[in-house]
């Protein structure tokens, strides 16, 4: 990925989130939440080739409804795999309860960009290659208890994809 183009992608990333940060309250800026994930990812070929994913994320919120962290998305296919590692950003889109209990089912925004890596065994050996990657979609997570949410989600991204998931998160830190 060039230089011009990380740049690119970073003032969008910033673009979004400027207006967000000092809107509404759904979460205390400080908080942690991990999360993981089970689904499946669709590649464009030629046709769609289905694969399964498991993944895992954090998010800490640095505002009442942004947050941004890490995620780690393992893809296995038949005779490949790929690793996609992507720092995310994230906006709830309706506001807290009362200035800041988050409401019991928020719907959500995220994108998200870094490095997604393709291992392929061939008859000859082993391609490896890893490329810039991006994502962008959005979910719902809902409260099944005080700390634990569930939720769906959706992506397209880069390599080309579309992805469908369920998630399980849990809040650690006040």
């Amino acid at each position: 990925m060039s230089a011009r183009m990380v740049k690119l992608i970073a003032a969008v990333l910033g673009l979004l989130a400027f207006p967000m940060v000092q809107d509404g309250a759904a979460q205390e800026p400080g908080r942690l939440v991990a999360e993981a994930a089970v689904g499946w990812v669709g590649f464009a070929d030629d046709g769609i080739v289905s694969e399964s994913l498991v993944g895992a994320s954090a998010r800490w919120y640095v505002s009442p409804r942004l947050s941004v962290g890490p995620e780690v998305i393992y893809i296995n296919g038949n005779n490949h795999s790929h690793l996609a590692v992507t720092g995310d950003v994230t906006f709830d889109i309706v506001a807290g309860v009362n200035g800041s209990r988050p409401r019991r089912v928020t719907p959500f925004v995220v994108i998200g960009g870094g490095l997604f890596s393709t291992r392929e065994t061939f008859v000859l050996g082993r391609f490896t290659a890893t490329e810039g990657a991006f994502t962008a979609g959005g979910g719902v997570r809902a409260f099944v208890s005080d700390s634990v949410t569930v939720g769906v989600e959706t992506r397209v991204g880069w390599e080309a994809h579309l992805r469908v998931y369920a998630s399980v998160g849990v809040r650690l830190r006040k």
